[in-house]
């Protein structure tokens, strides 16, 4: 296989083969699913028309939900799951490279999503995707990710670059060190807790920031963290995604390629999905930034990008693809000069 900014370069024009319709034996396979919501969840919902597809690639799915992400990743390394579906964010442990797709400011859009996810679900991007025993088996969107925020003050007050941010809790997610890393960067106070306890912490006043998809702000009644003084950012922070996850000599060898193809054919959909709910949120509820804020923003999630990447935290070979779509979309960006990243 190619090495290099070229061979990231050229996965950008690969397109997805057409799946094969051809029947095979399924043999039972237990996929555990993270939703918050249980088997009540969009994401389960997913999982069972994921679950429909996959007896065409020879694994007959008994799905098991889980509304902690960190137990369902660690029965699926205790070897308890065959598969398992959570965010790209607890993937990184698993894969490095699909794992840093969710990278704070790396994609401003679904559209930049949309290319990293189409070249690294071709064949050509293969051992990319395989970290033996495990192997990512499937991309899919959940939205852009925002700041939630119980007082528009607070976006105010990070805009003056002389504030005093240390008073301002942030929930972060005890299993993300980039997400501490940030912190420190911003100089503000954070709060370490589980994906599942964030929104309730928020709700109850125990935090002044937390952040997550649009999709979170019903699910999770957010509007209550909000009170009539609080509002949503936007501005994505990043890219949230669906990772299916496999212990790959489990399964048929084709199964990956596979069903990497066949969650690249459910990406519109996804996007569909979280804008509608997007649109949901009421419009006095959106709090808009000014242009030199964003390049704020910008700057502050490149430089602590580059620091993650030094420490092992995201990796190399998925920010420079990211920084490739970056600049291919808007070539006279300022680091498109630079060689870092």
């Amino acid at each position: 296989m190619k090495t290099g900014i070229n061979a990231f370069f050229s996965l950008l024009l690969m397109l997805g083969l057409s799946l094969s319709s051809k029947a095979v034996l399924a043999e039972t396979k237990s996929l555990c699913v993270f939703d918050l919501l249980g088997a009540n969840g969009p994401i389960y919902a997913q999982m069972t028309d994921y679950k429909i597809a996959a007896m065409a690639w020879g694994a007959d799915l008994q799905l098991k939900p889980y509304t902690s992400e960190n137990r369902a990743a660690a029965d699926f390394k205790a070897g308890l799951c065959d598969a398992v579906s959570f965010t790209g964010i607890q993937s990184r442990q698993f894969n490095l490279f699909s794992g840093s797709l969710d990278a704070m400011g790396a994609l401003p859009s679904y559209q930049h999503l949309k290319m990293i996810v189409t070249a690294i679900s071709s064949e050509q991007a293969a051992e990319l995707m395989i970290n033996p025993p495990y192997e990512v088996a499937g991309v899919i969107p959940i939205g852009s990710a925002y700041l939630f925020v119980n007082d528009r003050a607070l976006v105010s007050q990070y805009a003056d670059s002389e504030a005093d941010l240390s008073s301002i809790r942030i929930a972060v997610m005890d299993s993300d060190p980039a997400q501490i890393e940030l912190m420190g960067v911003i100089g503000t106070s954070s709060v370490s807790t589980s994906i599942a306890e964030m929104y309730q912490k928020f709700n109850r006043g125990l935090v002044d920031v937390t952040y997550g998809p649009a999709v979170v702000y019903q699910a999770m009644e957010l509007d209550k963290g909000m009170a009539g003084k609080g509002g949503v950012v936007r501005f994505p922070l990043a890219q949230l995604s669906l990772q299916i996850m496999i212990h790959s000599d489990r399964f048929p060898e084709s199964f990956g390629i596979k069903s990497r193809h066949y969650a690249l054919t459910q990406f519109d959909k996804a996007i569909v999905y979280a804008k509608n709910h997007e649109q949901r949120i009421p419009p006095q509820r959106w709090i808009t930034i000014s242009e030199s804020e964003k390049q704020r923003y910008h700057q502050m999630y490149r430089k602590t990008r580059v620091l993650l990447a030094n420490k092992g935290v995201y990796d190399g070979k998925m920010l420079k693809l990211m920084k490739l779509v970056r600049c291919k979309k808007d070539p006279s960006a300022s680091e498109c000069v630079t060689v870092e990243e």
